[in-house]
């Protein structure tokens, strides 16, 4: 396994709102084509069922592919980059089958259900380059890139602890499984310390969708969690979250009591703007940062440059700078809780579990 130094947050979030305009509602092959140095390695990404809309992993990795096309001056479509939309888990291979039968030399699979896939197609397609991401697949011709989710979490937990009114905050996950497991422990990892470091008693409420892509069901839980007095969810849901943003704006816009969310995989923090009594505010308390869309912006020009770490599985964490949380509209107190919680976990003093 080796530590990855990923930089380049910033660098996604300004063009973010520029580039996923272009995105269109739909994927597929395209026409178009381009001219930079990476032409020769034009690059494709599968989608999880969430899609690029999705307002948190799958966007993120596609606003990655596209910031990589707009420096390589290189337009979407078979000769540059493209995004093929999966609806369900039966659309992977076929999707896969197309991006190769289009003649993309790259090919990522964003998420962890497509590690059956990936591994199937890569080992049939040995001149490919295949990237799977937040899982891994062993083959000289695949790169597994996986974070340490739990860190971010934890950081959020941290925040939600030091932030919360009624001592009682909720965690809604979309499917349950290794990878947000990962998010799962870390959050109630990050309530607790933040509670016994402030004398407190803190209550996480936690609840899954069993899908990324159900709205409804995340507002549903939502709705429950905040009845039940949570001030502030944290999700890790995919598209489900949308639901969550939906019930606290909804909220928000016709209670006096203040009720937050807190974004995960990119910042949310758009996600979170309302408006009451003619005075707009937001309630995005901060989000947890997932960098997917780096990591698919430095492998596809690594795969363009033939540098392509092929067989490597590449983590990214706190200290290698590939997951963290934003500042948000977190209070002098938790800023400061957050960043000695994070060198805490950056020295080792705090370990922090990937298993609820």
């Amino acid at each position: 396994m080796k530590k990855a130094k990923l930089f380049g947050f910033g660098t996604i979030t300004m063009l973010s709102a520029l580039l996923l305009g272009a995105c269109g509602n739909g994927g597929g092959s395209g026409d178009g084509g381009g001219s930079g140095d990476g032409a020769s390695a034009p690059a494709a990404l599968i989608t999880d069922t969430g899609g690029v809309d999705d307002r948190s992993f799958n966007q993120s990795a596609w606003e990655g592919l596209q910031a990589w096309g707009k420096e390589n001056d290189l337009e979407r479509g078979n000769d540059g980059y493209q995004y093929f939309q999966s609806s369900n888990e039966s659309d992977y291979i076929p999707n896969i089958d197309q991006a190769l039968n289009a003649g993309f030399k790259t090919i990522f699979g964003i998420g962890y259900k497509l590690q059956p896939a990936i591994e199937e197609q890569a080992q049939n397609n040995p001149d490919t380059n295949f990237v799977i991401v937040d899982d891994v697949v062993e083959g000289d011709n695949v790169a597994s890139a996986t974070f340490k989710d739990q860190e971010a979490a934890y950081l959020a937990g941290i925040a939600a602890a030091y932030t919360t009114k009624t001592d009682k905050v909720g965690f809604v996950g979309g499917v349950e499984g290794e990878v947000i497991d990962r998010f799962d422990a870390g959050f109630a990892k990050g309530v607790e310390d933040g509670a016994e470091k402030q004398d407190k008693d803190i209550k996480v409420l936690n609840q899954y969708a069993g899908d990324f892509s159900a709205p409804d069901k995340g507002r549903s839980i939502a709705q429950g969690m905040y009845s039940q007095d949570a001030d502030i969810i944290y999700h890790a849901s995919g598209a489900t979250g949308n639901g969550v943003f939906q019930e606290a704006k909804s909220r928000n816009e016709s209670n006096d009591d203040k009720v937050w969310v807190i974004g995960v995989d990119r910042d949310q923090e758009d996600e979170g703007n309302y408006t009451k009594d003619g005075e707009k505010d937001n309630f995005t308390l901060t989000s947890t940062l997932k960098g997917v869309g780096t990591v698919v912006q430095d492998l596809a020009q690594k795969s363009a440059d033939d540098k392509f770490p092929g067989g490597e599985h590449l983590e990214y964490g706190l200290d290698e700078d590939g997951v963290g949380l934003t500042d948000g509209y977190l209070s002098d107190e938790a800023k400061k809780a957050v960043e000695e919680a994070k060198d805490d976990v950056i020295n080792g003093d705090v370990e922090v579990p990937e298993k609820p």
